[in-house]
């Protein structure tokens, strides 16, 4: 029944990622981690990858590099004043097309 959400998520998975930033600081590996434990199991690394260099690009987040245990340093992403103000639109949107769909669903013909 939930084969191929990705597709259905794209419009939404900047803020997903957005919000599990503002969380705590974090790095993409850990974010796919944490949407698959929330059953978004079609979501993959390269997906996620894709959102933070659009969320870096859009000056949403900061960067910061750690030193990791296996490999390169790793990216560090923590949420900014802009990327506070975004992911406040983005619940805001989210909540009017939530209530929306809620509202086809239940309307009689």
């Amino acid at each position: 029944m939930l084969e191929n959400l990705t597709e259905m998520l794209k419009g939404v998975l900047e803020g997903c990622v957005l919000e599990i930033i503002s969380r705590n600081e974090t790095y993409g590996y850990e974010i796919t981690r944490r949407l698959n434990a929330l059953g978004f199991t079609d979501v993959v690394e390269g997906t996620v990858y894709t959102i933070l260099i659009r969320l870096e690009k859009n000056k949403l987040v900061e960067i910061t590099k750690k030193p990791s245990d296996m490999g390169p340093p790793r990216k560090f992403f923590a949420i900014n004043d802009a990327g506070r103000e975004e992911l406040r639109r983005f619940w805001e949107k989210w909540e009017f097309v939530s209530s929306k769909m809620n509202e086809l669903k239940e309307r009689n013909p």
